[in-house]
């Protein structure tokens, strides 16, 4: 009820009860709507302070518990947060509907809009201004009163589903995990990874056995080293069945019902499907641009894949192996060909990426080099989970910027996948400073044990610190436009253009080295990991595009002519765009697509390749410029990661660059050519 005493605001988990979250949410609302009404009956005539500052003042109570609330339900849930989202989601809904739907507080904005020309607010303000504007206006602001009543049904109703998946796909997620009675099963996988498997089974209370746990993708890292067929089938199909079949995890009829209603949502307000909604207050602005920039990359992606295909068959055959490549077999025969033509295993590659030594040498130190950043973890903070390590984060001039809070390990409460976020937002306005979170779903080692991890892992690490930095480099008055409040097919960029940097040479050396002798890892062996960089991103790719396509059909969809069927409406829209390859399934299939139902990401999966072209185009401005230089990121900094969404992205990003984005890079980035435009 109070904000905290702590540094920075930070949340006084070691206070806060599952109990308290409910009556503080409630408050927060009622506290908030008193505010609104306040404003929207001012007798004064609306002006830019009296309207729209005070309603980035009003709220606090809200903001800071639902923060907290949210983010707990995604990385550190049990039954009772569960429920209480059940609760409190579509009554959230319905408080942003009194806000946005409020008559008398948008006639208040629209007439700060019509005057915003003779205004003189700077750019900043007047961004603010013609957000305002366009968000009532996306929210329903202008419907009729009888179009507003069932955009509130609809909201609500929305807002139930999309929580309802979300609790559906982490008990089928926990539920489809691999249990496996004997360890010669396992073998291929480290004594490591073996041991780790058995304490998850312990956990489970499945004492002498192992357990195998899901993560969110398709893949799973197990299948690149199983050497039983049978097990990585299994494992494979324990995956891909997740929420797909008839029992209490089943997440098809929510599927079905969310497009229907996103489809209607959109006809409300005079759009043809919910995509053209969506991408209206987008960089790309439609969906035929998004897709243009997918479909001109299947044909390579595909062609590129089924080469990689055809160089497992004839592996498989040279063994004498007496099957067809499956999708279970791919990572598996994927290994044995990358060693085969570039010399290189996992197995060498991992004990060089310590966990703990790529957090502190390789995305801390990036970050010292490219802006000053120094790092001080904090164990006087308290935490959700004892996992959850703390860092007070200093700029070059010593001062304290922010608070970086890092949960890296797997957990059969956490959703799947990584993500950013924060606890608390930058704001000139409200005098505050960025408090922000990485969490990952790595697989946690045995007591004792160290943390190995990937390169894939480690890019991870370096994504998702992307993200924190654009948080904690925002210098923006106003909330509404701070920190990672910019488009979806923007937001992305930051974090894929962090991850050049986990390959960079000065970097990679001063993290890459053995866990035990504390040797760097040879050159030999790094050339080898630049060497295979392209190594199966036909596949990559083309599992990647077959998601954003799916996607983007799931989204398209007219409200008339609702899906009936989940797999046929699925396979149908893969064979329409050419990705319905056997052997590369989806990156996610529909029914445990968390990004799309549950992530905020509805016909916006795109966006990572969207950001990807900016991404690639603008390290190759580093490249052109110095690389690795204090000069260079600092003119990042202060022209892309502070400036949260003060201007026009695609302005931003030219200022920046000095031209128009050029999709080359990433095409050569990938080891493909293909012609297509922006």
């Amino acid at each position: 009820m109070k904000p905290s005493p702590l540094p920075f605001h930070a949340p006084p988990f070691s206070r806060i009860q599952d109990t308290d979250y409910l009556p503080a949410i409630e408050a927060g609302m009622k506290a908030h709507l008193v505010e609104i009404q306040k404003i929207a009956n001012n007798p004064a005539a609306p002006t830019f302070e009296n309207t729209l500052v005070a309603m980035e003042r009003a709220g606090a109570l809200l903001t800071r518990t639902t923060k907290v609330f949210f983010a707990l339900t995604q990385a550190n849930t049990n039954p009772t947060l569960q429920k209480i989202e059940a609760e409190v989601a579509p009554k959230l809904a319905a408080h942003n509907d009194e806000i946005y739907l409020n008559a008398k507080l948008f006639a208040r904005v629209k007439a700060v809009y019509d005057q915003r020309a003779h205004l003189k607010l700077g750019p900043e303000g007047q961004e603010l201004v013609e957000r305002y504007h366009r968000d009532f206006v996306h929210a329903g602001a202008q419907l009729a009163a009888a179009d507003q009543t069932k955009l509130r049904a609809f909201n609500q109703e929305e807002s139930k589903l999309t929580t309802e998946f979300q609790n559906r796909l982490l008990a089928a997620t926990k539920d489809g995990a691999l249990v496996v009675a004997d360890r010669a099963s396992l073998k291929g996988l480290s004594d490591g990874e073996i041991d780790a498997a058995a304490a998850a089974a312990k956990g489970r209370g499945l004492e002498g056995k192992f357990v195998l746990p899901l993560q969110n993708t398709t893949q799973q890292p197990a299948l690149a080293s199983l050497q039983d067929r049978s097990v990585r089938e299994r494992l494979f199909m324990a995956s891909v069945d997740r929420a797909d079949q008839p029992n209490a995890d089943d997440t098809r009829a929510i599927v079905l019902r969310l497009g229907q209603l996103r489809a209607e949502k959109a006809r409300l307000f005079g759009f043809k499907d919910y995509a053209s909604y969506a991408l209206s207050t987008q960089m790309a602005k439609t969906p035929a641009a998004a897709e243009q920039l997918m479909t001109s990359l299947v044909p390579a992606a595909t062609a590129k894949a089924r080469a990689e295909a055809a160089k497992m068959q004839a592996l498989i055959d040279s063994q004498k192996g007496g099957f067809q490549l499956a999708a279970w077999d791919w990572q598996y025969y994927a290994e044995q060909v990358r060693k085969a033509e570039f010399d290189l295993d996992e197995a060498q590659i991992k004990p060089y990426f310590e966990l703990n030594r790529v957090l502190r040498d390789g995305v801390f130190y990036a970050a010292n080099q490219l802006y000053g950043l120094t790092f001080k973890e904090r164990h006087d903070l308290p935490v959700y989970n004892p996992d959850v390590r703390v860092f007070e984060v200093f700029d070059a001039d010593k001062k304290p910027l922010a608070l970086f809070y890092a949960d890296y390990f797997k957990r059969d409460n956490k959703s799947g996948g990584a993500w950013m976020d924060s606890f608390v937002d930058q704001s000139g306005l409200m005098g505050t400073r960025p408090v922000v979170f990485n969490v990952c779903n790595f697989t946690k080692p045995a007591a004792g044990q160290p943390a190995l991890i990937s390169f894939d892992d480690v890019t991870t690490m370096f994504h998702e610190f992307g993200h924190a930095l654009h948080g904690m480099f925002s210098n923006v008055k106003y909330p509404l436009l701070a920190g990672t409040n910019v488009p979806r097919d923007f937001v992305e960029f930051p974090s894929q253009f962090n991850e050049n940097w986990a390959l960079q040479p000065q970097v990679f050396a001063h993290y890459a080295k053995h866990y035990k002798t504390g040797a760097a890892m040879p050159q030999a062996l790094v050339d080898k990991i630049k060497k295979a960089r392209t190594f199966n991103q036909g596949y990559a790719l083309t599992e990647y595009l077959a998601s954003a396509l799916l996607d983007m059909a799931w989204h398209t969809q007219t409200a008339d002519a609702p899906a009936k069927d989940v797999p046929s409406f699925e396979t149908a829209a893969l064979d329409h765009f050419g990705v319905n390859l056997p052997q590369v399934p989806p990156r996610y299939h529909t029914t445990y697509f968390a990004h799309i139902w549950s992530g905020g990401y509805s016909a916006g999966y795109y966006a990572y390749l969207w950001s990807e072209v900016l991404d690639h185009d603008a390290y190759a401005w580093f490249k052109a410029h110095g690389d690795l230089t204090r000069a260079n990121g600092d003119r990042f900094r202060k022209m892309i990661l502070s400036k949260g969404s003060t201007e026009d992205m695609a302005k931003m990003y030219r200022d920046f660059r000095g031209q128009d984005p050029s999709v080359e890079p990433l095409v050569e980035a990938r080891g493909m050519k293909a012609t297509t435009t922006r």
